[in-house]
C-alpha cells in the first residue's frame, strides 16, 4: 500500500498504513492518493509458484554446487576435501552426468552441516 501526497511531496510505503496517519494527511493536504496493490501482499516463499517450480526441477547436483559455492570452494578443492576426486568428477556430479553415491552424500552433509537428503 502507498500513500502519496503531491505537494509537498510525501510518499509512504508500508504493508498497512494506519488510519490515523491517512486521516491526518487528508486533513492537512488537499490531494492524497492511496494506492493499494493486492499483488504486494506477502506470501510464504514456499507457496510461490516460482519456488515450487524451482524445487520440483532441483537435482542433488544443484545443491552440491550451491553449497560448494556458498562455502567458497572450487570444484578441485571440494574434490580434495571429499577424498581425491578430480575437478571433472565433481563437475560430473554437479551436472548430473555422474550419480552422487551414498558415501559422498554423507560426506557432503557432514562437510556442509546439512541433511544427507539434500544430495540423494
Amino acid at each position: 500500500m502507498q500513500a502519496v501526497v503531491k505537494a509537498p511531496h510525501i510518499r509512504i510505503e508500508a504493508r498497512k498504513i494506519p488510519a490515523r496517519l491517512l486521516s491526518f494527511l487528508r486533513s492537512e493536504y488537499k490531494h492524497v492518493e492511496v494506492i493499494s496493490n493486492p499483488e504486494d501482499e506477502l506470501i510464504e516463499a514456499q507457496e510461490a509458484l516460482f519456488y515450487k517450480k524451482v524445487m520440483r526441477d532441483r537435482k542433488p547436483g544443484d545443491d552440491m554446487r550451491i553449497y560448494r559455492e556458498l562455502h567458497g570452494l572450487t570444484q578441485e578443492q571440494l574434490g580434495k576435501k571429499l577424498g581425491r576426486f578430480t575437478r571433472q568428477h565433481i563437475s560430473d556430479m554437479e551436472n548430473g552426468a555422474r550419480p552422487i553415491s551414498k558415501t559422498v552424500a554423507r560426506n557432503l552433509a557432514k562437510l556442509f552441516d546439512v541433511s544427507v537428503s539434500r544430495f540423494i
